[in-house]
């Protein structure tokens, strides 16, 4: 059973239960019960008219200890009915004093209208005073009456404040409970995708050390046989061109292997930073892509300078994290795809957003669209940047800062205010590319 339903069962019980004591009493004080029976009809009324309208029809999740009443949203319709309970409280109380038992369902109705503990008070005092003077009108209004209204309403105010304040501890005891349960799970399952992710890098630095101890030792073998082979034939007195572009061709073949093999596990190997920041580990990653591939790569990092008022926040590690991984792959791309003797690496802000930029000066994109996409580089980007709110475009284009050539440019736009999602390892412990 929802809040509506439960309100609604409590205040039509109620009203019906001293409607029926004041009618009891209409043959010996007739205008009494009348003034009584209309006083509680008009607090119903109010109730519908105002009370239901703020009562939720469906219970909120994670919402148990609420009231019901939304008061934020109708702040006017509260205070309508705040003051409708309070002086038909007292005007019923003052054509009978039977009445003023409809204190115990104007006191629980008053907390749960309240903005907070201190204007429950104000509320619960207010009500108190005009059921009192109602109380004493009702009774004869004289000396004994009005000591007895006082001595009544001063009961029963400590009785109300006493339930009522101690009853809003335990509903804030148990949403702050709630708030630390939900943060745990949250720290729980980022705990989670943390241990995954680094699995997730240990097994492809693993995979890149066994390819590079197996594969590439076994195809640098064969080319070296190769070669000695050639140098065998060439020895031979008689005429070895066929078994020589036969050998040449193994050699061809193993070298381009070799490379293939070396080139996978450079891209799956981790950028290990130490202490270092993302500037210092795209300039290391980008040197160490020169020295391999002699591809030469200029960098422009001025978009991860921060400033002390605040015009250029410092990232969020888990962006660092995504940017340094979009970058790896874009080198990755270069490396594999482009054909280039010179990229580019940029970040930059633009307004909000940090923009990363790989460039170089190769191919293009030639036929390639993302409909026909094979590959999980590029695939693997775009779900990264999805979890933070980021976009990714590959473009054919000038490349900028890459010898002006026909080339191709991956942008990727990353929000700066983007909300913190685990995305792999921190950048000390290692970050590795999707190759």
């Amino acid at each position: 059973m929802n809040a509506r339903r439960w309100w609604d069962l409590i205040v039509a019980g109620s009203l019906t239960v001293l409607a029926a004591i004041a009618v009891e009493g209409s043959e010996r004080h007739p205008v009494s019960a009348a003034g009584a029976v209309l006083s509680l009809t008009a607090v119903g009324l109010a109730y519908i008219v105002w009370g239901r309208r703020m009562l939720r029809p469906r219970p909120i999740p994670g919402d148990r200890g609420s009231s019901g009443f939304d008061h934020v949203t109708y702040p006017g319709s509260a205070r309508m009915l705040r003051i409708a309970i309070i002086v038909g409280c007292g005007v019923a109380t003052s054509f009978d004093p039977n009445m003023a038992t409809l204190q115990t369902l104007v006191f629980p109705l008053i907390w749960a209208l309240a903005d907070s503990c201190r204007h429950a008070v104000v509320l619960s005092t207010s009500l108190t005073v005009v059921t009192g003077v109602g109380l004493w009108v009702g009774s004869g209004r004289t000396p004994d009456a009005a000591a007895q209204a006082v001595a009544i309403e001063t009961i029963s105010l400590v009785f109300a404040l006493a339930m009522g304040i101690w009853i809003t501890r335990i509903a804030t005891a148990g949403a702050e409970q709630r708030r630390l349960v939900e943060k745990l799970t949250l720290a729980q399952d980022e705990l989670a995708v943390l241990h995954r992710d680094a699995g997730s890098a240990s097994e492809r630095e693993h995979l890149a050390r066994e390819i590079h101890d197996t594969i590439a030792q076994s195809l640098t073998s064969l080319v070296m046989l190769a070669q000695r082979t050639r140098r065998e034939l060439d020895a031979l007195p008689v005429d070895t061109s066929v078994a020589a572009d036969s050998v040449d061709l193994i050699e061809a073949t193993g070298r381009d292997a070799l490379a293939e093999a070396r080139a996978l596990v450079a891209s799956m190997a981790p950028a290990r930073v130490g202490d270092g920041d993302l500037a210092h580990t795209l300039a290391r990653l980008t040197e160490r892509f020169e020295r391999e591939t002699g591809i030469q790569v200029g960098v422009d990092l001025a978009g991860l300078g921060t400033t002390g008022d605040g015009t250029a926040p410092a990232l969020d590690r888990a962006l660092e994290v995504v940017l340094l991984r979009c970058a790896q792959e874009g080198l990755a791309n270069v490396r594999k795809h482009s054909g280039a003797g010179a990229a580019h690496v940029g970040v930059a802000r633009t307004g909000h957003d940090i923009v990363l930029t790989v460039s170089d000066s190769g191919r293009g994109l030639g036929d390639y669209t993302p409909d026909t996409e094979h590959g999980f580089g590029l695939a693997g980007m775009r779900d990264r940047l999805a979890l933070v709110g980021g976009r990714l475009e590959v473009t054919d284009s000038a490349a900028e800062g890459a010898g002006g050539g026909h080339g191709t440019t991956l942008r990727v736009t990353l929000p700066v205010s983007a909300p913190a999602v685990s995305t792999g390892p921190a950048l000390p412990t290692g970050v590795g590319a999707r190759g």
